[in-house]
C-alpha cells in the first residue's frame, strides 16, 4: 500500500530573494499535487515557466524555473488549497485507513493555511472581551483615519490637524521645549532611508545612504539583505538592537562590513554569510580607535580580518573587539594580516572574542595572528575548531609581542592547541586550558616564548627575568652535551656544557663576551681520555685573559661574561693555586692553596700543619717545598702532634719537597724529594 502524506507542523508558505542565477529552489512542507502550490514572483502569481516536483512527499520538494528570476526578485511558494470535501464513505461499505489518513492530512493542511491567514490579521488579545468589531459606515468613514473611543470601539477620526508636530519636553529641571520633529532627529534609522528589513527587499542602497548621510545610524530588528559590502568611515556608528537587527549577505563574493578610517563604531548585531564578516584596514585614513561589540557572525569564509594593508600612514592600530562570535566560519575565524606594504597591524585588543566552527569544516584557524607586533592581546578568548582546521590559535610568522591571556581552545583530530610558527617573537601565554588532543604548545619559533600555568608536559617558561628573592625547590640547568671533535662553538641557549673529546682533541668557542653580558657557563670533561680540551672565547683573549685546559677525567671551569671579558668563577685546573713565603721562624700553613713555596734565607722555619683531623685538612694533599740555596732548614710539623708520618720531617737542602695527605686521623707522606 503506498504510503500517505504525513503533514509536519509547519508553516506552509516560503520566500527566496533571487540572485539572477538559481534557478531551483526548495519548499519545505508537504503538497498533495502540483495545483496545491501557488508561485509568486514579486507579488504576481504564476502560471507557468517552472515545473514543480515533489508533490505527494511528506518532506516537500522543489520548484525548477525556465530561466532565472531576475536579481533581487522575490519568491513566494504557499500551498493553497481548496477547502472543500474531496472524499465520500459509503454507508455499510469498505472503510480504507489510506482514505481516512487521506481525508485527514487534508483536513490539518487546510487547517494550517488559514492559521496562516489568522497570523496575518489584527485581532482582540485572549485577555479582553472583544468590543464592537463593526466599522463605522462607508459615509462616516470616508476621509477619515480609523481611531478607538474610550470604550475601545472603533471610530472614524478627522486627520486635519493630526499631522502638526507638537512639542516635547523631557522632564526634569532645566530641560527645554522641542518639537517632536526636531526630537525624532536624534536617533536616524535605516529604515528612514527606505530599508525594509523583511529579509526580501535588497538594503543595501538605503543603509549606505543612511550611513553617508548620518554619523550614528539605528538598524532596527529585522532581517536587511545586502548584495553588496557597508562601508564604515571616521567617527560614523552602526548600532542594531541586538540578535534581531540582522544583516545577510545574497552570497559569498564580498564582504559584509568593511571599516576603513578612524574611530568607528559598530555594535549589537548579527551578520550572515559573506566572505569576510567584518573587515578592518586604512585605505584612506588610519583605521584606529575602532570599537566592536557584541557582534554575531555566522557563515562567512572569515570571520573578522584586521588587514595592515598597503600604506604605512594609514596603519591598523589600536582597535577593541569585545564579546564578538563568530561561527561557522569555512577559514578563519579571526585574522591579522598585511596584504600590501603597510605596516602589521599592532596594538590590538580582542576580549571575549570566540570563533566557533560548530561542526562546519574549516581549513584555516580560529585565531591566526600572521602577522602584528606590539602587544596585540587575546583576553578570554575561545578557539573550538573543527578536527580539519590547522590550528585553534596560531601566531605567525610575523608576530613580535602577542599576548594570551586565559585562551580556551579546543578540537579533535591532533590540531594543534597554540601553534607558533618559526620567526614568531616573544609570544606570552598564561593560563591556557587546552582541550583539543594536539599539542599543547607546538613551537616551531626555537622558544621565542614565555609561558606560565600553559603547555604540557611542561606548564613554565620564563626569558631575560630577573628576580629579586627566589625559592626554588628543584632548579634544574639547560645542559648540552657535547661529543666530538675539533672545534665547537658555543652561544647562549645553554649554561652547562658535559663535553667529551674520547674522539679527538677538542677546542670550544665560548660566546664573544659582548654578546653574553651576565651569562655564566661550566664546561666539564667527562670521558677518560688524554685528549685535551681546550677553552677558548671567539673574538677575545678568553676566560681570565687565556686559554684553559681540561687534560683529564672531570676537569671544569665556570666563567661569567660582564660583557667586556669572561672572568673564572672556578675551576679545578686554575693557575695560581700556589702561595710563595720568604721569612723565618714558625709559618702556619693555612690550607688556602695546595703548594706552598717557602724560602728560608732569612733564618730557619718551621712550616706547621693544621691537626690532621680538622676540618680544612681532612682529605686534602699538599706540597710544601724549600726554593732558597742558604743551609736553613725548613722543618715541616703538625700543631698538636709531632708530624707527617709521626716525625718532624726537615727540608735541608734547596729544592727539597714533601707532598703529604690527611684522612682525618694522621698525615701521611705521599711523596718527598
Amino acid at each position: 500500500m503506498p504510503e500517505h502524506v504525513k503533514v509536519p507542523d509547519i508553516t506552509p508558505i516560503t520566500r527566496y530573494v533571487a540572485n539572477g542565477t538559481q534557478t531551483d529552489f526548495s519548499y519545505p512542507f508537504p503538497i498533495f499535487a502540483s495545483e496545491d502550490l501557488a508561485v509568486y514572483i514579486d507579488g504576481a502569481r504564476q502560471a507557468s515557466g517552472y515545473t514543480i516536483n515533489g508533490a505527494g512527499q511528506s518532506m516537500g520538494g522543489s520548484v525548477t524555473f525556465d530561466t532565472a528570476p531576475a536579481m533581487d526578485s522575490v519568491l513566494t511558494f504557499a500551498r493553497e488549497l481548496a477547502i472543500e470535501r474531496i472524499t465520500d464513505f459509503l454507508e455499510g461499505g469498505d472503510f480504507s485507513a489510506q482514505s481516512i489518513n487521506n481525508e485527514l492530512d487534508y483536513m490539518v493542511a487546510a487547517l494550517q493555511q488559514v492559521s496562516l491567514e489568522n497570523t496575518a490579521m489584527l485581532r482582540y488579545s485572549d485577555n479582553e472581551a472583544p468590543a464592537k468589531t463593526e466599522l463605522p459606515a462607508r459615509n462616516l468613514r470616508a476621509n477619515k483615519g480609523l481611531g478607538f473611543d474610550g470604550n475601545g470601539n472603533p471610530i472614524a477620526l478627522d486627520l486635519s490637524g493630526a499631522a502638526a508636530s507638537p512639542d516635547f519636553t523631557a522632564s526634569g529641571t532645566g530641560a527645554s521645549t522641542r518639537t517632536v520633529t526636531d526630537k525624532l532627529g536624534d536617533a536616524v534609522s535605516v529604515k528612514d532611508f527606505g530599508a525594509k528589513g523583511d529579509g526580501l527587499t535588497n538594503d543595501t542602497i538605503a543603509i549606505q545612504n543612511a550611513l553617508a548621510a548620518n554619523d550614528s545610524v539605528f538598524l532596527p530588528a529585522g532581517e536587511y539583505l545586502i548584495s553588496g559590502t557597508i562601508t564604515i568611515t571616521a567617527r560614523k556608528a552602526l548600532i542594531g538592537a541586538g540578535q534581531k537587527s540582522v544583516l545577510k549577505c545574497n552570497g559569498q563574493n564580498f564582504n559584509a562590513v568593511e571599516i576603513t578610517e578612524d574611530h568607528a563604531a559598530l555594535h549589537n548585531l548579527r551578520i550572515i554569510g559573506g566572505d569576510i564578516g567584518i573587515k578592518l584596514f586604512g585605505k584612506t585614513r588610519p583605521c584606529v580607535q575602532t570599537a566592536i561589540s557584541d557582534i554575531t557572525i555566522v557563515g562567512p569564509n572569515i570571520g573578522v580580518q584586521l588587514d595592515g594593508y598597503n600604506n604605512t600612514n594609514f596603519p591598523c592600530y589600536w582597535n577593541t573587539l569585545s564579546r564578538v562570535l563568530v561561527e561557522q566560519f569555512k577559514l578563519h575565524g579571526f585574522h591579522l594580516t598585511r596584504s600590501g606594504a603597510g605596516d602589521t597591524p599592532n596594538a590590538n585588543k580582542f576580549h571575549a572574542c570566540r570563533a566557533y566552527s560548530l561542526g562546519e569544516p574549516s581549513t584555516g584557524h580560529g585565531f591566526y595572528i600572521e602577522e602584528g607586533r606590539f602587544n596585540n592581546s587575546l583576553i578570554d578568548c575561545e578557539a573550538n575548531v573543527n578536527g580539519t582546521a590547522q590550528g585553534c590559535f596560531t601566531i605567525g610568522a610575523g608576530c613580535d609581542k602577542t599576548l594570551l591571556i586565559n585562551p580556551y581552545a579546543e578540537s579533535f583530530n591532533s590540531v594543534p592547541n597554540i601553534k607558533l610558527e618559526a620567526g614568531s617573537i616573544e609570544t606570552s601565554i598564561f593560563n591556557l586550558l587546552s582541550v583539543s588532543d594536539g599539542a599543547a604548545i607546538w613551537d616551531l619559533s626555537g622558544g621565542e616564548y614565555t609561558a606560565y600555568n600553559a603547555g604540557f608536559p611542561y606548564k613554565n617558561r620564563m626569558q631575560r627575568t630577573t628576580c629579586t628573592d627566589m625559592t626554588a625547590t628543584l632548579q634544574r640547568y639547560d645542559t648540552e652535551f657535547i661529543d666530538t671533535q675539533g672545534i665547537v662553538s658555543l652561544d647562549t641557549s645553554h649554561s652547562v656544557h658535559l663535553v667529551s673529546s674520547f674522539g679527538g682533541a677538542l677546542t670550544v668557542n665560548l660566546p664573544n663576551a659582548a654578546d653574553a653580558v651576565g651569562a655564566m657557563m661550566v664546561i666539564k670533561k667527562t670521558d677518560s681520555s688524554s685528549n685535551v680540551i681546550t677553552i677558548k672565547e671567539t673574538g677575545g683573549a678568553g676566560p681570565d685573559g687565556r686559554d684553559y685546559f681540561l687534560g683529564a677525567e672531570n676537569d671544569f671551569m665556570m666563567a661569567q661574561s660582564n660583557g667586556a671579558e669572561w672572568f673564572v668563577l672556578s675551576s679545578n685546573r686554575a693557575p695560581g693555586n700556589t702561595r710563595f713565603f720568604d721569612g723565618s721562624g714558625t709559618y702556619d700553613i693555612d690550607m688556602a692553596v695546595d703548594s706552598y713555596l717557602l724560602s728560608s734565607f732569612g733564618g730557619a722555619m718551621t712550616a706547621r700543619l693544621p691537626p690532621a683531623n680538622s676540618s680544612q685538612a681532612i682529605g686534602r694533599t699538599i706540597t710544601i717545598k724549600k726554593t732558597d740555596p742558604s743551609s736553613n732548614t725548613i722543618t715541616v710539623t703538625e700543631q698538636g702532634a709531632t708530624g707527617p708520618d709521626g716525625y718532624a720531617q726537615p727540608l735541608n737542602s734547596q729544592y727539597n719537597a714533601i707532598t703529604v695527605v690527611s684522612n682525618g686521623g694522621q698525615w701521611y707522606i705521599i711523596n718527598r724529594f
